[in-house]
């Protein structure tokens, strides 16, 4: 467990440490390095030490699934490193680009494991991913708010991205007006994702939530997912994805795509 200390990865961990079928091999943290999992996590994380980096727990224990959940800067660095050594990942960190991801595939292609990308590991959020590429086969006009905290420095959020790529295999929204054509800052508009207009707010008392706004004559349908300020909503599908990913082969974009491809 990469980011044993963090957020979300403490709670995931302890219930990897609670599950009759995981077990919690080691952990990364490197305020927590030389520390036992159980002293980090509690006595359901029992099952090995606290490293100061992924390339160190993996020369040290025999591992099959990296789960990463540490930050934008060092999850690319950690999953390839996994990559390398032939261990399965499961990374619930954003910031990743279109270009790692390509990159991600093909080595994980040739080192024979799989690796799940989730922006967001909410089955919620799956849902209202997959509840909106339904409604888009039937619409013509969306936009996507994405709400994340006053600290979050990728924009949009991974889930709101993702999102907005699903839609777009979907079909294009129809623009009631182009950007170019308006008059003021551009930027009053949001960002084109994928053809969808995407607007992040970042405040105090968010976590992460997506909302997508569907318009046409006379009425709008409104889908969003609001999660809360602790990680409970990212635990189940984190343990779907570990328990998953030692079948695949390659690369799985986000929850939505393991759960109903």
């Amino acid at each position: 467990m990469a980011g044993i200390t963090g957020w979300t990865g403490g709670p995931v961990a302890e219930a990897v440490g609670l599950a009759s079928d995981l077990e919690l091999v080691s952990g990364v943290s490197r305020k927590a390095a030389g520390r036992t999992t159980a002293e980090v996590v509690g006595r359901n994380g029992a099952g090995g030490y606290v490293f100061a980096t992924v390339g160190e727990a993996l020369d040290a224990t025999q591992t099959d699934v990296l789960v990463e959940f540490t930050s934008a800067e060092m999850a690319r660095a950690n999953v390839l490193d996994a990559i390398g050594r032939r261990v399965h990942v499961v990374n619930g960190s954003s910031g990743l680009t279109a270009d790692d991801y390509s990159m991600i595939e093909r080595l994980a292609v040739q080192a024979g494991v799989g690796v799940v990308a989730m922006a967001n590991a909410s089955i919620m959020a799956a849902l209202l991913q997959r509840f909106a590429t339904l409604a888009a086969a039937h619409m013509e006009a969306w936009e996507i708010i994405d709400y994340a905290s006053a600290g979050k420095i990728d924009v949009p959020s991974g889930t709101a991205t993702q999102l907005a790529e699903r839609l777009g295999e979907v079909r294009r929204p129809n623009a009631p007006m182009p950007t170019d054509q308006l008059i003021g800052p551009r930027e009053a508009r949001g960002t084109a994702v994928a053809g969808t207009q995407v607007h992040s707010i970042r405040l105090p008392s968010y976590s992460v939530s997506t909302e997508v706004v569907f318009g046409q004559a006379g009425e709008r349908l409104i889908l969003r997912h609001e999660a809360g300020e602790s990680a409970a909503p990212y635990v189940g599908g984190t343990l779907t994805a570990i328990r998953a990913v030692v079948s695949r082969l390659g690369l799985v974009r986000d929850l939505h795509t393991l759960l109903f491809a």
